[in-house]
């Protein structure tokens, strides 16, 4: 660099909140407004934590761990991570925007209309998670050293379908990540217990096929409406369940699952994890040759179709009947 050239640029811009997305017990999500120089704008979602757990010390390092680990995943089934902010109440992440709906309304909408979700657009989903998983399971330091990540909470409500029908993974809030996250597994158990691997939910040390169980538990909600471990009950009943109960096989829950593809979820969901799968990768491989084996099958574009019958007021167009 030329000794006259600046070695650093500083900017101004600023946040302006539009509306709440989504609330819990530590923070919210925020539609918001980027503003730059010359009238410049940007749709962004921001992620705070609630002002009276900024002095929880654990809740505000694993927040902290989550913007730097993710602002370094850069893929596109994986939600972008843009700016790690603090003012003097509150730390917040400005993030990619996401226009759709996560994966829990997207079942919820069926549930509500009496539809079942088409079997290979919900093998399309998962396959799309399984190559962001493999991507982040994968990623490794500047050094080139793995950063070992494991999501630990890949749930409906953290699986997002944009009105582009791009599915994308988000909220690595609890992820193991090797020098960024603090790791308390055996101490502390994180993450939706109906969507816990068997290792998770016994405090054991968990690795990536962790992951691969929690989206076998997802794929069977999506695709059978059944939830496999059940959400009403207490935590440690949910918890037995998840180690002890007999999982059925997803064709006896709906018939129309093609036997190759409950082959696929029944082997993400065997509790031994020498028989599960041992990679996203292969699996998304496996869901990929389902899909198009025989020549054509679903895309992005068949998925934004099928949203916008679906969610006719995110596109702002008529209702359209749905697809038979």
């Amino acid at each position: 660099m030329n000794a006259s050239e600046p070695s650093e640029l500083r900017d101004s811009y600023h946040f302006k909140l539009i509306r709440k997305i989504a609330e819990g017990g530590m923070g919210a999500v925020y539609e918001a407004t980027l503003y730059g120089a010359e009238g410049f704008e940007k749709q962004v979602a921001i992620k705070t934590i609630r002002e009276r757990y900024t002095g929880d010390r654990d809740f505000v390092d694993l927040f902290i761990g989550e913007a730097k680990l993710v602002a370094d995943l850069v893929h596109q089934n994986i939600v972008q991570i843009y700016k790690l902010g603090k003012t003097e109440t509150t730390s917040s992440i400005a993030m990619e925007y996401v226009q759709g709906v996560n994966l829990q309304e997207f079942i919820s909408r069926h549930v509500e209309i009496g539809l079942k979700i088409p079997t290979d657009l919900g093998a399309f989903i998962a396959s799309r998670v399984c190559r962001g998983l493999e991507y982040a399971h994968a990623k490794k330091d500047k050094a080139g050293h793995p950063l070992g990540i494991v999501h630990r909470d890949i749930s409906p409500k953290n699986v997002m379908i944009s009105t582009e029908g791009e599915v994308r993974i988000t909220d690595f809030g609890i992820a193991k990540a090797r020098k960024f996250m603090k790791d308390q597994e055996g101490q502390v158990l994180m993450g939706k217990a109906q969507y816990m691997s068997p290792e998770q939910a016994q405090y054991l040390p968990t690795d990536r096929r962790s992951d691969i169980f929690s989206l076998g538990v997802v794929m069977t909600e999506l695709l059978t409406g059944e939830s496999l471990f059940g959400s009403a009950q207490e935590t440690a009943l949910i918890l037995r369940d998840v180690v002890h109960r007999a999982i059925p096989n997803p064709r006896e829950l709906n018939p129309d699952i093609p036997e190759p593809l409950e082959k696929i979820m029944l082997k993400a969901l065997e509790r031994n994890v020498s028989k599960r799968y041992q990679d996203a990768g292969r699996m998304g491989y496996d869901l990929e040759y389902f899909m198009y084996h025989k020549g054509y099958g679903p895309t992005i574009v068949t998925l934004e179709k099928y949203m916008r019958q679906l969610f006719p007021h995110l596109y702002q167009v008529p209702l359209e009947p749905l697809l038979q």
